[in-house]
């Protein structure tokens, strides 16, 4: 006779609990004023939005011309300039044609300013191999 144990999904939260009233967290050994500030990776769909603005505004364009040469909606071209919307592969290879680059271009460009402000928060030099980032390439997933 075999037992049958069901799959039970199991949730891992990301997010420190909220403490409960009455309970008071643990103190830290290291006093406020010593303690490192606490740096935030950055998002990967602000660092293509600062990419697609940046380009945008260098060759002088405004946000219409750019949106009808890559046929999507202005607004919605604003906000994956702002970070507030994760384009897909499509809308990101659509943006990047209008300005004149390749979807590559893009995300290699990305890829460099992540790396460049990663390195802030490790204090290692930047340049590949040395930027003190915990991974050398990228990695999208849909």
């Amino acid at each position: 006779m075999t037992s049958h144990v069901p799959n039970e999904a199991r949730v891992i939260p990301l997010r420190p609990q909220a403490t409960r009233p009455g309970v008071r967290p643990a103190a830290s050994p290291v006093p406020p004023e010593r303690r490192p500030p606490t740096a935030r990776e950055p998002l990967w769909r602000d660092l293509v939005g600062d990419v697609l603005r940046r380009e945008r505004l260098e060759q002088e364009r405004t946000l219409k011309e750019v949106a009808e040469a890559a046929r999507i909606s202005m607004p919605y071209l604003s906000e994956v300039e702002r970070g507030r919307k994760e384009a897909s592969s499509e809308v990101l290879a659509a943006a990047a044609g209008a300005l004149g680059l390749g979807l590559g271009d893009l995300l290699a460009r990305a890829q460099g300013e992540l790396i460049r402000l990663t390195s802030r928060y490790t204090g290692a030099g930047a340049g590949r191999g040395t930027s003190g980032a915990r991974f050398d390439g990228m990695c999208l997933a849909a």
